[in-house]
């Protein structure tokens, strides 16, 4: 039994969410309640932890165990990429050069190791500790692309949120109409997707005169929790089936 969801329309509409709701969820622990990024960081991280040993430990794939794995990474990720970008002063250039190193790493090590980085086939716990080793990192270098863009190139969090959305577009059609390898688009997208979701939470919790609309991170999150958890309950969350093929990546 694969233990990784069928990647449809619903897949991605509950990432783009829990992308989100990492964003405006972990900026609520760590700036709302002032608990800082290293501390959250910290938090998180042992909560991936505890949810990742059940997830390996499952002999059936659990859709509700699965998105919070998803979420874990999410809110992880967003206090890690702030603690890297800001408190060790990396800055978001060298914090997403060093993610995006450490991503490519995982997927070539997992490679080599098992022959395929596809994710029809998240059957084995060593494969599951690559896929979300890479899951992880994929959404911190996300964090850090997405508030680069936002802040430093001047399109703030709406023209970030497009830039992103029009990539995965793009993706999309070349995932129907090229011959690229689905593998290779499949972690394009699941890497963008983070950035997107990460312009959208700041645009929903910043402050007016940073640019986003002022609402309280810890609402937001219980909202896009509800939203996420309904999405999950109304569709289909099959694991995706061996003989359905993402490429040969």
């Amino acid at each position: 039994m694969n233990k990784a969801p069928l990647v449809t329309l619903a897949f991605w509409v509950i990432k783009i969410a829990a992308t989100t709701l990492g964003e405006t969820g972990g900026d609520a622990l760590s700036m709302s309640e002032k608990l800082g990024y290293a501390v959250s960081t910290g938090i998180f991280f042992a909560i991936f932890v505890i949810l990742l040993a059940a997830q390996v430990a499952s002999r059936r794939f659990i859709p509700l165990l699965y998105w919070a794995v998803i979420i874990a990474t999410t809110t992880c990720g967003t206090t890690l990429s702030d603690f890297l970008t800001r408190s060790a002063g990396l800055g978001y250039l060298w914090a997403s050069i060093l993610l995006f190193a450490m991503v490519m790493a995982v997927l070539l090590v997992w490679r080599l190791v098992v022959g395929t980085v596809s994710v029809n086939r998240i059957a084995t716990p060593r494969v599951e500790l690559f896929y979300w080793t890479a899951i992880l990192f994929s959404n911190t270098l996300g964090t850090a692309l997405g508030d680069a863009t936002a802040d430093t190139t001047g399109l703030g969090y709406e023209g970030g949120a497009l830039v992103f959305a029009g990539v995965l577009v793009v993706i999309a059609a070349a995932y129907f109409w090229t011959r690229i390898s689905h593998t290779v688009l499949f972690w394009s997208a699941f890497i963008l997707t983070r950035p997107l979701g990460a312009t959208l939470g700041d645009l929903l919790t910043k402050p007016h005169a940073d640019g986003g609309l002022g609402l309280s991170r810890i609402d937001s999150s219980l909202i896009i929790a509800a939203f996420i958890i309904v999405c999950i309950l109304l569709t289909s969350q099959k694991p995706e089936h061996p003989a359905e093929q993402h490429g040969s990546a």
